[in-house]
């Protein structure tokens, strides 16, 4: 019996390593599961990854496509500014490598560098406040988030090193009246910080409507991010969850791994 997923993936291109083919196939993944889980924001947004190997190039989505329209061999490889390495049939977004090219550049282990514009994350973004540790997905990000001033569009090369400082080493970093940003050694982990960041701000808003959150006192939060499914080696801190997401992707479409 022909296997769909592979006819869907057909030969790895010979321009391409295995190392960056696999790299490429992954990040393809995660762009459709973001759409999948609903957090799209029509052309925009971005995910960029480190290519494997000796030289700081990283793959980020081609500007223009949608999220259900890119594949593994469309992704843009660029250098820590952004430009293009090789051929590429598109260009990427501006906006997009602003930031991510400054933090890949300075953080040994950011690997993968996610930002999204949901309902959720961008209200919690626009509250004085910020998150509020307290629900159980909030408890998890305890002392792991930092902010940044909003300062509009992110098409200045100077704000990359002002978003740098914010960040202050930290794994989520929240655009203030903007939106999230997680940074992390996988794209797995990536995704499943940024999974915590929704689910918190959803929860968060839900709670504000009905009126003040209870506090939970600081040795639980403190318990939480320890114990943390997210930050657990034995579970691929991620790779799990990943996997099971993208099992259901290439159950829906795996044009993606072409």
């Amino acid at each position: 019996m022909n296997d769909p997923i592979v006819a869907a993936a057909g030969p790895r291109p010979k321009r391409f390593s295995q190392e960056e083919w696999d790299a490429r196939v992954q990040l393809a993944a995660a762009y459709r599961i973001v759409d999948h889980l609903g957090w799209g924001e029509l052309i925009y947004n971005h995910i960029s990854l480190r290519v494997p190997g000796p030289e700081p190039h990283f793959l980020i989505n081609p500007f223009g496509l949608h999220y259900r329209e890119v594949r593994a061999s469309n992704l843009v490889k660029v250098d820590v500014r952004g430009n293009i390495v090789g051929a590429s049939d598109w260009p990427i977004n501006p906006a997009g490598f602003t930031f991510h090219g400054k933090i890949h550049e300075r953080i040994a282990d950011a690997h993968c560098v996610m930002h999204i514009h949901t309902t959720p994350t961008m209200a919690v973004c626009c509250l004085d406040e910020g998150l509020s540790y307290t629900n159980f997905y909030a408890a998890q990000l305890y002392g792991k988030v930092a902010y940044h001033e909003f300062e509009g569009i992110t098409v200045h090369a100077d704000e990359g090193e002002r978003i740098l400082a914010s960040a202050s080493g930290k794994p989520v970093l929240l655009l203030r009246n903007h939106g999230p940003v997680t940074i992390a050694r996988t794209l797995p982990q990536c995704l499943a910080l940024m999974w915590l960041v929704q689910r918190a701000c959803e929860v968060q808003l839900a709670t504000l409507s009905m009126g003040r959150p209870r506090p939970i006192a600081q040795p639980v939060l403190e318990a939480c991010v320890r114990d943390s499914l997210q930050f657990d080696a034995r579970y691929g801190a991620g790779q799990d969850s990943f996997d099971a997401l993208q099992r259901l992707i290439d159950r829906i479409d795996p044009t993606y791994r072409s």
